[in-house]
């Protein structure tokens, strides 16, 4: 089966994509800006919040090891999808919760996802199903962030490594090292 791709925004992107990056099938992750209106934006213009894009990631990943219905659990486990517009102290419609489904078996996926989500949640999910929007990959400094910048910048000290532990305990069946040792 051909790799698929699954378009998510969780807030920042350093911290989806740091996530992601950890999950056993999941081949690539690349930090970008889609579902807004500014054709090649910027990250100062997508900080501004008026491009009407999200901060979200692109997951190239088989299906054949991890599900979209996985990644889309992992998704809501690992970010707050209760709250509009905002992931802890960054705010504004760039960090919005959405999902960007690439066809109509992940459109029905997606909105599957959010209904089990609001049964944990109380029905207090907020995150969007938007259509497929063009993909711009943001600047070679954000990419693979964590690795090579995160650890020394304290906003990902203080904020990555928590999304991180709840993968590992919640999902520890969908690491890249479980499946090295299976």
């Amino acid at each position: 089966m051909a790799d698929q791709v699954a378009v998510l925004a969780g807030g920042c992107f350093w911290c989806t994509e740091a996530v992601f990056l950890d999950v056993a099938g999941v081949k690539a992750v690349e930090s970008g800006y889609t579902g807004g209106q500014t054709v090649n934006p910027t990250y100062k213009q997508i900080c501004g919040g008026d491009t009407g894009h999200a901060e979200a990631i692109r997951v190239t990943f088989d299906p054949e090891v991890v599900s979209y219905a996985d990644l889309l659990d992992i998704f809501f486990a690992t970010h707050d999808p209760t709250q509009l517009n905002r992931q802890g102290n960054d705010i504004g419609t760039q960090y919005r919760s959405a999902i960007f489904p690439q066809n109509e078996a992940q459109a029905a996926e997606a909105r599957e996802a959010i209904a089990r989500a609001n049964a944990e949640h109380g029905g207090r999910i907020v995150t969007t199903v938007e259509p497929a929007a063009t993909w711009y990959p943001a600047e070679d400094y954000h990419q693979d962030y964590w690795a090579t910048e995160g650890q020394r910048n304290p906003y990902c000290v203080a904020t990555i490594p928590p999304k991180l532990n709840k993968l590992r305990k919640s999902f520890q069946n969908r690491l890249k090292s479980a499946a090295a040792t299976a």
